[in-house]
């Protein structure tokens, strides 16, 4: 566990001390055992099915965010519906403990895991049985049994994202105003589906059908589960196939080593600044990460060529946005994307290039990766120039609002980065300053692309 740093050690610690509080008096207990037993086991069977990978950091270190519970929580729901809190908190913990976990450390996620359902189940439940929600079940006495399933399935919600938050803010030190922020909005619709499921297993389970008929709800909630994962797979292509790409590129281009990342991480500062919905932030993050792929089709002397361009070689490299449209023009998943790869560096008062474009006529999408290149390219170290210090490349930006870049992009940028800050990133090997004169333009050394200066 000593990766997982302290602070997020003693939350661990404390959230697993809670869900034992939840699981004491468990000894005391009249329960049929058969059911928790059978819903115990039910519940780690379906952990054990291939799902799809949860996402990258999701609920560190315990893998158990909002967004990567797993597909099979109305087992969990039933057993809050069906039983009493202790009880229905246990059903979650073989299967928690038995997870497939794919990031390190797995011990500590395991638990935290199975600390974080087991709480979250235990208040379900309590407020479930509160509102006389298993009399409800048992009966059915319908509609009235959807309000304390509909008061348990938020509860349920709002303690993961209590403790998600939590987590976020500790082990992967996300900004504590933005740790909670979206978590709660973006589970409820699909955990409310799933809680509908579970009151639908603990009916039948109730019913003269018993729990043969229950488990048939599984069934659709199965195949959900799969076309899931063929998502996820398809992600997880996309994402392979950005990644040669932008390989392919620092390989050819070591000096801007590490560049169309932070283009990409810019670029979305910029879209969530500006309100655009999770598919545009996307859309946004793969055109800033692969902006430049277009050097791929650039003679790589010009790419590491000693000294400054002459004219006819800043033509051919400025010749790269075309490039890298025609590359990527057969992938549909980018959308938006191809625009601002081939139009990053056209400029509002039409002097740029490729085409000349100005104001409107420039793609939204381009104009935030135009923004975004820039900072970047001034916040890095590289071989011919040291990195500006960020609010003086703020200051050149704002000065150049209007004509180069859309002010409305500088903007957000600005208040992003008011907001979250800034590391620049040294991408090349610092040698002797070269910065230029005033009005001359800087010498070249190896391998920088002859990007207009803000």
């Amino acid at each position: 566990m000593g990766s997982v740093p302290a602070w997020a050690r003693v939350y661990v610690a404390c959230v697993v001390l809670m869900a034992l509080a939840c699981l004491a008096p468990l000894p005391h207990l009249r329960v049929s055992w058969w059911i928790v037993a059978l819903l115990a086991v039910l519940y780690a069977g379906c952990e054990r099915v291939t799902l799809p990978p949860r996402p990258r950091g999701a609920g560190a270190p315990g893998g158990a965010s909002l967004q990567g519970m797993g597909t099979f929580l109305p087992v969990l729901l039933a057993g809050a519906f069906l039983l009493p809190p202790s009880a229905a908190a246990l059903v979650a913990l073989p299967g928690a403990l038995l997870a497939r976990v794919e990031a390190r450390p797995r011990g500590p996620r395991r638990v935290w895991r199975a600390a974080q359902l087991a709480v979250a189940v235990w208040a379900a439940s309590r407020v479930h049985g509160a509102l006389g929600g298993r009399d409800a079940v048992v009966t059915p006495d319908f509609p009235y049994a959807l309000v304390p399933a509909g008061a348990a399935v938020l509860t349920f919600c709002a303690v993961l994202t209590v403790l998600d938050g939590g987590i976020l803010a500790l082990a992967e030190r996300a900004p504590a105003r933005g740790a909670w922020r979206g978590l709660f909005a973006r589970s409820l619709a699909p955990v409310a589906v799933h809680g509908l499921a579970g009151l639908m297993m603990a009916v039948l389970w109730r019913s003269p059908y018993g729990p043969v008929a229950a488990l048939l709800v599984l069934l659709p909630m199965y195949v959900s589960c799969w076309v899931f994962a063929q998502y996820h797979r398809e992600r997880a292509a996309h994402q392979a196939t950005i990644r040669a790409l932008v390989q392919a590129v620092d390989i050819k281009d070591g000096y801007t080593r590490g560049h169309s990342e932070r283009v990409g991480q810019a670029s979305v500062m910029i879209a969530r600044e500006l309100g655009m919905d999770d598919e545009r932030v996307e859309g946004l993050r793969f055109a800033g990460i692969l902006h430049d792929v277009g050097k791929l089709g650039v003679p790589t002397r010009l790419l590491r060529k000693d000294g400054p361009l002459t004219p006819e070689e800043r033509r051919v490299i400025e010749l790269h946005p075309e490039y890298g449209h025609e590359m990527v023009r057969g992938i549909g998943f980018l959308g938006e994307a191809r625009s601002a790869i081939l139009h990053h560096h056209e400029r509002l008062d039409g002097s740029g290039y490729p085409y000349g474009l100005a104001g409107a006529q420039i793609p939204e999408f381009a104009r935030v990766v135009a923004v975004a290149d820039a900072f970047d390219a001034m916040t890095s170290t590289r071989s011919y120039r040291r990195a500006r210090p960020v609010p003086v490349a703020l200051e050149e930006l704002e000065r150049c609002a209007g004509a180069q870049f859309d002010p409305r992009m500088v903007g957000a940028l600005v208040r992003a980065l008011g907001r979250h800050g800034w590391r620049p990133a040294v991408t090349a090997d610092v040698g002797p300053s070269v910065l230029p004169g005033p009005g001359k333009p800087p010498t070249r050394p190896s391998g920088t692309v002859g990007r207009r200066s803000p």
